[in-house]
């Protein structure tokens, strides 16, 4: 019989967890860990997932689609509004877009976040 394990928590490397957990909370609408703090700062899902985010000293940013700095993680995020319109929010928010798009754009983006790690945004 397998193992019956629960997803309870994904933590990103980044040189900043404030300032990464505050893009993703403005992506999310998740709640802060009330315990964050400059070198583990985290949000709460309502299901009890916690996305936390951990300062890494001399941290260097996937480079992806390139493997000199490989992406390590991907995550993907359904979106119920128009993928234009997300994709937008989230740049304005400080996501990039990088050049290398492996999807259909009208089915899913590749985006990646103020430290480089990639993610996707599919509609719903």
């Amino acid at each position: 019989m397998p193992l019956q394990m629960k997803l309870s928590a994904i933590t990103l490397d980044c040189p900043d967890p404030l300032a990464l957990a505050a893009f993703y909370q403005q992506a999310t609408g998740l709640e802060p860990h009330p315990k964050s703090d400059a070198d583990f700062a985290g949000l709460n899902r309502e299901d009890g997932l916690l996305i936390g985010f951990q300062r890494v000293d001399g941290y260097r940013a996937p480079r992806w689609p390139d493997q000199t700095v490989p992406q390590q993680l991907h995550i993907c995020f359904k979106v119920e509004e128009d993928l234009e319109e997300a994709e937008a929010r989230l740049l304005e928010l400080g996501a990039g877009k990088p050049d290398h798009q492996p999807h259909d754009a009208a089915r899913a983006r590749v985006l990646t976040d103020p430290a480089g790690h990639p993610f996707c945004i599919v509609r719903s």
